[in-house]
């Protein structure tokens, strides 16, 4: 096979990339960005300073681990939030920092568990170094940003970050502990992306509101916001695992599957499915070959697994926007809104 970290043959990835071609096409949102550019590049430059609190014995890890080339979502609706709130503080550039050091934290750990060896366009922590050294990196991360979030004055800042942090690894280890669990329903796969992935961006635009000291019902509406946008994108993420390329992922794809990770798509069908035909798709899940896993990513396309989900993605969309009336009218309100229609209309070519 050309491309043996995919569960799936040449063949049916071709025809994929043929029906669906905004596979192959990264989610760009550097425009939604452009307002908050140069804010962004002042975040980018504080975490390479991070780099200088640690040992000089791991720094190079730290480092490496730090310059990811990632798309700095979480950040960047701290800053978005912050504007549309009041303004950004230096407290808010803190919290930027805080929650992208969690993030890579996490993505350190995901990569490990997954098996992956390539993350955006180079290889991982764990294809580099080995497990064991990639566990205590991502630890170091994690302790790091702890350590910063002591730093706010108001205490239940830094207590709302750990409470996420808290919710981030416990999301991941109930998906670790319901892989190949028949028995997940969609509201049980839901409620764990709203813990590993929603409590992220929740926190974000959350507590950029709280530094701003907005009215509760304004907090309230941006914690909204984030977690709904949350979801949104780990669905699409779930989404891209089983039928994306790594051109459009910057990750090895088809890990979820392999690993035994039962994500909307897959659930959607096996929802909809007969006795019997479930018994044969449990029976594909658990014991199937390669062969066996080609035909099963067709009927996830076939019988509408992957528009359902697109529906589910497009309705948490508009959830975020209408989060956001509350908030005064400004020109980063109107951003918060354009950033999930903008996702909504690179989703909308998948279904």
């Amino acid at each position: 096979m050309s491309e043996p970290a995919a569960p799936f043959g040449d063949l049916t990835r071709d025809a994929i990339r043929h029906a669906f071609p905004s596979l192959s096409q990264k989610l760009d949102l550097r425009r939604e960005f452009g307002a908050i550019q140069a804010d962004l590049d002042t975040i980018e430059e504080r975490l390479k300073f991070q780099v200088q609190e640690f040992d000089p014995g791991i720094s190079g890890y730290v480092s490496y681990a730090l310059d990811s080339n990632g798309k700095r979502i979480r950040p960047a609706l701290v800053l978005l939030a912050a504007r549309a709130s009041g303004q950004i503080t230096p407290a808010h550039l803190d919290l930027a920092i805080v929650v992208e050091l969690i993030h890579l934290a996490t993505l350190v750990h995901d990569d490990i568990l997954d098996g992956a060896s390539t993350r955006r366009g180079r290889p991982t922590a764990v294809a580099k170094w080995g497990a064991e050294l990639s566990v205590l990196l991502g630890d170091c991360l994690f302790c790091h940003a702890l350590k910063l979030s002591c730093q706010f004055p108001d205490q239940s800042m830094s207590r709302r970050i750990a409470e996420a942090s808290n919710d981030v690894c416990s999301g991941e280890i109930l998906q670790t502990q319901r892989r190949f669990d028949l028995k997940l329903s969609i509201p049980d796969y839901i409620k764990i992306i709203s813990m590993k992935t929603g409590a992220l961006f929740r926190v974000s635009t959350e507590l950029s509101a709280a530094l701003n000291n907005r009215r509760a019902e304004e907090v309230s509406a941006l914690r909204n916001y984030g977690d709904y946008l949350g979801i949104a994108y780990q669905i699409y993420d779930d989404c891209l695992d089983l039928v994306g390329t790594e051109g459009a992922t910057g990750k090895t794809v088809g890990t979820d599957l392999a690993k035994g990770k039962l994500t909307l798509p897959l659930l959607h069908v096996l929802a909809q499915a007969g006795e019997a035909e479930r018994e044969r798709l449990h029976e594909i899940i658990l014991h199937g070959t390669e062969e066996n896993r080609v035909e099963l990513l067709a009927q996830v396309v076939e019988r509408g697994g992957l528009k359902n989900a697109v529906r589910r993605i497009q309705s948490y969309l508009d959830q975020a926007v209408a989060a956001l009336q509350v908030l005064p009218k400004s020109r980063y309100r109107d951003t918060l809104e354009a950033l999930p229609r903008a996702v909504a209309d690179h989703v909308a070519k998948l279904g």
